[in-house]
């Protein structure tokens, strides 16, 4: 497979805003939990602490996510150096490698997001048993 030296730079413009995106969760998240942490110093209620469990482990995702991503850039600018100086078939499989951890990035995303639906459809079950009763 020839691969010219355009191919990697595509993934440029989609991986920035893809990392755009996992950073405004992550800092999404921060904010949250600092808004759960000074609610626990004041109520210490169980709920609260496993909200604070299940977002430090989405925490902990969005953490891969960004580190699968900026290694996927890494590889695919690395890839462009390969091909720029003539080395197409390393230069290919170092393509190959930044979609495979770009992949990973995406598959880690997926997998915070469900745990993410998870939790809103807890919150959303305790409003609906709560709406229940008052009505």
């Amino acid at each position: 497979m020839n691969l010219s030296l355009e191919t990697p730079a595509l993934l440029f413009s989609a991986t920035s805003l893809i990392l755009l995106a996992y950073t405004n969760r992550f800092l999404t998240i921060a904010t949250i939990v600092r808004g759960l942490k000074k609610n626990y110093d004041e109520n210490e209620t169980k709920s609260i602490l496993l909200e604070i469990q299940n977002l430090n482990k989405r925490l902990t995702l969005i953490r891969h996510m960004q580190m699968y991503g900026v290694l996927s850039l890494f590889f695919s600018v690395f890839a462009m150096a390969l091909l720029f100086v003539g080395s197409n078939l390393w230069g290919t499989y170092i393509f190959g490698l930044s979609l495979l951890l770009l992949l990973a990035s995406f598959a880690v995303s997926f997998w915070e997001i469900s745990i993410s639906v998870k939790a809103l459809r807890v919150h959303l079950s305790d409003l609906l048993e709560e709406a229940k009763k008052h009505s």
